[in-house]
C-alpha cells in the first residue's frame, strides 16, 4: 500500500537530534542548531501585507506577477552582472512557496533510469537533506560527493568517472554550502554548467545562501552562464528570502533556469505545488527591490562572525565561512560534543554526522564536525560562544 521509497529515507536531522539529546529546549536554552535566522526582517513587509489583506481572497497565479518577475529579472541582472536578454521573465522564472518545495519537486522531472541503468543523483556530502529527498522520492541513487581534498570544499563531480556520469541525471550544488560555508568560484561553476551538458543531467544550484557573505561577494551559477554563453541550458538556480530578508515564514523563493525545464517545472506545480499568494507575491517584489536591509543584516552577521573567531579562532581547525551563517567546527566527535554542550551549557547544536552519509571509504565526513548556527542577537550570540568555548576546551 505504501511507497517502498519512503523507508530509503533516514530521519531528518533534527529528529535523530531530539533522539540523542532526550529533553526539549527549555526557556533558559540557546538553539543553535536550526538555521532560522532571529533578525527582524524589515517592517515594509508587514506595511505591504496589510496594504494587499484584500488579495487574500484570491487564488494566486501559478507564475506570479508581472511585477513579481520584473523584480526578480532586475535584481538577478543587478546582483550577478547579466545581459537584459539572458533571463525571459515569461519562460525562465516561477515563484515557489519556499525553496525547499522547489529543491525536492526538481526531482520529479528526472526519469528513474538512464541509459538503460538505474539513475544516479550527486550531491555533496554534507548536505542539506531535501537533496537527498528528492533524489530517493524520483527513484534515482543518491551518489555523495565529499569536497575535493578537503571536507570543507566544494565537491568535484568533474572528478568522476565518466560511467558514472552517464548514469546522473541530477547533481545539487549549494553555495555557499550548508552546513561548510564554503563557496563556489566562477570556474568551478562553469566547469559543473559544462559537465552537465556535456553528460546531460540537470544541475541544481542553491543560492539561498547568497546574500550573507563575509568578504567576498559569491559568483552564482547564471554569470557562470552568461560567460560561457549558451543560455540556460541545464541548468536551475534556487534563491530564497528566508536568509536574505530575514522572512523564513513568509515561505517566498523562486527557481530561474533553463526555458524547457521551467516548462516542465511549471506543469508539476500545476498538480501538486503551491502556489505563492498574492500579498506575499507583492511583499516578495518590495523585497527583491530593496538592497538596504539586506546589507545591514550581512553586516549584523559579519559582526558575530567577528564574535566567532574572537571566541574561537584560537581552535587549530577554526575557519571562518566565506558565505551564510553557520560554523561547520571540528571538535573530534561531533555527536559527543553536542551532548557535552547541550547537558553543560543548555546549548544545541548539529552534530555534523547527521548531515552527511558515509563516503565510498565508508567515513562520514561531517563525524568530526558540529554545525552551530549564528542566528541570534549578538548578546545572546557572545554569551553562547563563550559558553561553548569553555566546554570545548574540556574535552
Amino acid at each position: 500500500m505504501l511507497n517502498p521509497r519512503l523507508d530509503l529515507l533516514t530521519d531528518y536531522p533534527f529528529q535523530r537530534l531530539a533522539d540523542l539529546l532526550g529533553a526539549p529546549p527549555g526557556p533558559q536554552s540557546i538553539v543553535m542548531s536550526i538555521g532560522e535566522p532571529q533578525h527582524q526582517p524589515p517592517p515594509m513587509l508587514a506595511e505591504i501585507l496589510e496594504k494587499s489583506a484584500a488579495d487574500w481572497g484570491k487564488y494566486p497565479p501559478a507564475n506570479g506577477t508581472q511585477g513579481f518577475r520584473d523584480s526578480i529579472k532586475a535584481w538577478l541582472t543587478r546582483r550577478f552582472q547579466l545581459s537584459p536578454d539572458l533571463i525571459d521573465t515569461e519562460t525562465c522564472l516561477l515563484p515557489a512557496a519556499g525553496t525547499r518545495e522547489a529543491l525536492y519537486m526538481t526531482g520529479q522531472l528526472t526519469p528513474a533510469e538512464k541509459n538503460g541503468q538505474p539513475a544516479l543523483a550527486l550531491l555533496p556530502n554534507p548536505f542539506y537533506q531535501v537533496y537527498q529527498g528528492a533524489a530517493v522520492m524520483a527513484g534515482a541513487e543518491p551518489y555523495f560527493v565529499a569536497g575535493a581534498n578537503d571536507p570543507v570544499a566544494q565537491p568535484d563531480y568533474g572528478s568522476l568517472a565518466p560511467d558514472i556520469l552517464d548514469r546522473v541525471t541530477l547533481a545539487f550544488l549549494c553555495s555557499p554550502a550548508n552546513p561548510q560555508g564554503s563557496v563556489a568560484s566562477l570556474d568551478q561553476l562553469k566547469r559543473a554548467v559544462q559537465l552537465a551538458r556535456r553528460h546531460d543531467f540537470i544541475l541544481a544550484v542553491d543560492e539561498c545562501y547568497s546574500e550573507i557573505w563575509d568578504r567576498e561577494k559569491p559568483s552564482g551559477v547564471l554569470t557562470a552562464c552568461e560567460e560561457l554563453g549558451q543560455g540556460l541550458g541545464n541548468v536551475l538556480a534556487f534563491h530564497s528570502l528566508s536568509k536574505r530578508s530575514s522572512a523564513p515564514g513568509l515561505r517566498s523563493g523562486f527557481v530561474v533556469g533553463d526555458p524547457n525545464l521551467i516548462k516542465k517545472f511549471a506543469r508539476i506545480r500545476s498538480y501538486g505545488g503551491a502556489a505563492v499568494p498574492l500579498p506575499v507575491i507583492h511583499a516578495s517584489a518590495a523585497l527583491w527591490r530593496d538592497e538596504a536591509h539586506v546589507e545591514q543584516n550581512r553586516i549584523l552577521y559579519r559582526r558575530k562572525l567577528d564574535l566567532a573567531e574572537k571566541y574561537l579562532g584560537g581552535r587549530p581547525d577554526f575557519r571562518r565561512p566565506e558565505g551564510g551563517f553557520f560554523l561547520w567546527l571540528k571538535v573530534g566527535d561531533g555527536e559527543a560534543a553536542a551532548v557535552a554542550l547541550w547537558k553543560r551549557a543548555g546549548i544545541r547544536v548539529l552534530p555534523g554526522a547527521y548531515l552527511a552519509r558515509d563516503g565510498s571509504d565508508g567515513v562520514n565526513p561531517g563525524k568530526a564536525y558540529i554545525r552551530i548556527a549564528l542566528v541570534h542577537d549578538l548578546e545572546t550570540t557572545e554569551r553562547a560562544l563563550t559558553q561553548i568555548r569553555d566546554v570545548l576546551n574540556t574535552l
